[in-house]
């Protein structure tokens, strides 16, 4: 039997897969999207290789990991019945992480959010009525608690029906939840709402490229539409993968909910903007909250275009092969997260 893993290939579902490889003993039912067994091979290998050497993803693609190579959005992920019927019958439990971040994109967030996560629901049903289900665990977002200003939100308060969502994301996620919740109502179930997710307290490399040089390019302006003192709650991708394993391996969490969150303890604008400064050598950006409308569109004209060339320069940007894997240092330490969250996070609203 198997952890039914989806979202393996990107970034926080890569940690949660190393951690469970590295740590535990547990069988991987992989779903990756790819062509060929080859091309899933390698896109597997380019996300763990930062965090497992070579000849550990070698074994393990031999001996613990089953990869599926299907469609999150197809009916049935596009397996065959054959393939199917061997994902519901070897799944003891669903760690749930695959999702569109698009923000600004509805059809995205609608296909992958909504209708992928349908797609797992109905297998983790099939599997609890053919043999049982020890746990579905669903990453989700602390900006399902809707849009707020200077809140502190608990866990079990954040869903509000009748608040505003700041985007499709995260509607979609705030109606993933209640599906799950609807569709599942007897299996044990753990939702994970981390905030923003950037960087790894353990080391400087990452392949969250996009996020790091927008947070680096902004730092660098001379002038920048926030508050000083307004917060933002950002958290390493370590802490969040080490608490999804740790809660969904332990037999009884004390909760079903868990916000993954800086909480009051979230660092300002102004806090952020002096450590990259200092970092970089540069001076640090004066403060004009009455630019935030012009250069919110200044940034949507754009975007598009950041997109397409960053879009271009990775197609450009040979990744390591599986027959000649680059060097990539492995740090190993201690987990930094306890085995259990016995309090609770308190999550802010974005202000």
């Amino acid at each position: 039997m198997a952890i039914f893993l989806t979202g393996s290939t990107g970034y926080i579902g890569a940690h949660i897969a190393a951690i469970l490889l590295d740590r535990h003993t547990d069988r991987l039912n992989l779903l990756v999207r790819a062509k060929t067994e080859q091309e899933a091979t390698e896109r597997l290998w380019h996300a763990l290789q930062l965090h497992l050497d070579f000849p550990q993803v070698r074994d393990a693609l031999e001996t613990r990991i089953s990869i599926f190579r299907g469609d999150l959005t197809d009916p049935r992920f596009g397996l065959d019945d054959a393939e199917y019927d061997r994902l519901v019958g070897t799944t003891e439990s669903v760690i749930h992480c695959a999702a569109s971040l698009n923000r600004k994109s509805e059809k995205s967030c609608l296909n992958v959010n909504l209708r992928g996560t349908l797609e797992v629901a109905q297998l983790a049903r099939r599997a609890q009525d053919g043999h049982g289900l020890r746990r579905f665990s669903q990453v989700s977002t602390v900006a399902v608690a809707g849009v707020r200003s200077h809140e502190v939100v608990t866990e079990d308060a954040s869903i509000d029906w009748n608040r505003s969502d700041y985007d499709p994301y995260a509607r979609t996620k705030k109606f993933c939840e209640h599906m799950v919740r609807e569709l599942l109502p007897d299996v044990q179930r753990t939702v994970f709402r981390p905030s923003i997710v950037l960087g790894d307290s353990r080391r400087a490399e990452t392949t969250q490229f996009d996020m790091v040089r927008a947070f680096v390019f902004l730092a660098g302006l001379p002038v920048l539409p926030f508050r000083p003192s307004d917060r933002i709650d950002i958290v390493p991708v370590d802490y969040v993968a080490e608490s999804v394993v740790a809660l969904h391996q332990k037999p009884k969490p004390m909760h079903e909910i868990y916000h993954l969150s800086s909480g009051t303890g979230s660092e300002t604008f102004a806090q952020l903007t002096r450590a990259i400064a200092q970092a970089s050598g540069k001076m640090e950006p004066l403060f004009w909250p009455g630019l935030e409308r012009p250069f919110s569109s200044v940034v949507n004209s754009v975007s598009p275009l950041l997109k397409r060339y960053n879009k271009a320069r990775r197609r450009r940007v040979h990744g390591a092969d599986l027959e000649n894997p680059g060097g990539h240092a492995r740090e190993i330490d201690p987990a930094v997260c306890p085995p259990e969250l016995d309090r609770r996070n308190r999550s802010p609203a974005h202000t």
